[in-house]
Formats: C-alpha cells, sequence, structure tokens
C-alpha cells in the first residue's frame, strides 16, 4: 500500500471544468451540472484502493448530511483500467450500488482531469466555494487505514461548516494520503 500525499492544489484557484462519463446514470454530468449553491466538493477515488475503502461509509455520510444544505458532491476515477480492472466504470457502477453514493461517480477516461486537478492520490479532496474557487484541499480527517483514528471526516468538515456559517476556512491544511493515481 502506498502513501502518496495529495499535491496540494493552490488556494484560490479555479475548479477546472469537465464533462465526464456518470457510471451511476450512464450519462455525461459536467462541474456546472454537479456545482453547488454554497460549494462543491470533488473528490478524486477508487474502487479499490485500500485508504478509499478505509473511509467510503464517511464519504456517504458526508454527502447525506451536507448535500441538502447546498453542497454539490462528485466522486471521479482516474485509474488506468487496463492495469487495474476493478477500477472498470462497470465496476465503478457496482461500487456506488454497494455503498450507496448519492453523488455521481465519474470515469476520467483520458486522466485529463486528474491532471488539471493536480491529482496525486486516492483519496484526494478539492472544496470550492460557490464562485468556483479552491478553498480547501487535504485530507477527509487523521485517520488512515493503519491507524487506530476513527473516521469522522472532521477536517472537510470543519471547512463545509466553515463555509455554510460565512466564515473562513483554516488554512493550515494537511495533505491528503493514499494509493497514488495509476497513471497509464
Amino acid at each position: 500500500m502506498a502513501n502518496t500525499p495529495s499535491n496540494m492544489l493552490p488556494l484560490g484557484t479555479t475548479a477546472p471544468s469537465f464533462n465526464l462519463f456518470d457510471t451511476i446514470s450512464d450519462r455525461y454530468i459536467s462541474l456546472n451540472e454537479i456545482k453547488g449553491e454554497f460549494a462543491t466538493l470533488v473528490m478524486f477515488i477508487c474502487n479499490h484502493c485500500p485508504f478509499v475503502l478505509h473511509i467510503n461509509d464517511q464519504l456517504v455520510k458526508l454527502a447525506n448530511d451536507y448535500l441538502h444544505k447546498g453542497i454539490g458532491f462528485v466522486a471521479i476515477s482516474s485509474n488506468d483500467v487496463v492495469n487495474y480492472p476493478q477500477d472498470s466504470p462497470e465496476l465503478m457502477k457496482v461500487h456506488a450500488q454497494k455503498f450507496g453514493y448519492k453523488f455521481p461517480y465519474l470515469y476520467d477516461k483520458t486522466q485529463e482531469i486528474a491532471k488539471a486537478y493536480n491529482a496525486a492520490c486516492t483519496p484526494d479532496f478539492y472544496l470550492f466555494d460557490s464562485n468556483l474557487k479552491l478553498v480547501y484541499r487535504g485530507q477527509l480527517d487523521g485517520s488512515r487505514p493503519s491507524l487506530n483514528i476513527p473516521v469522522t471526516g472532521k477536517d472537510i468538515r470543519a471547512a463545509l461548516d466553515a463555509i455554510l456559517a460565512g466564515k473562513n476556512i483554516n488554512q493550515n491544511q494537511i495533505p491528503s494520503m493514499g494509493c497514488n493515481i495509476k497513471w497509464k
């Protein structure tokens, strides 16, 4: 299991646009379609990464807690499916249904979107404000598969709560950690 940290895209970066295939609805979905009224959380994940599997239940809980508050959610998988067939679009759909994803699970076949976001690992999180400016990038929380720390989502929850309260988000942000994106 590789410990790859996120690259920490500069705060203030505008969200790169995308129009990707949603493995759940079998249609293409753009950034503008999933954009939330107050914020949008873009998550780079995959089916097989132990770091993602460790937090999957919390991702669902996070979406359930914030979708109705004007926060948009989207998950993107950019892994090479030739060498990692367990991350294929067909299995992404099965995975999303198994865990009860309430957000689109998009397939980045060309890996262009992962590169545009400077994504490095799964999971990798990017929170954008209502103007699609980056306000948080980093870990979900301090939990890792090898640590005995509960998965709470506290870091991203703190950022989301600050946005909803109209407060500044703490700029001291800790990189996410996970498996490297499987590049072609």
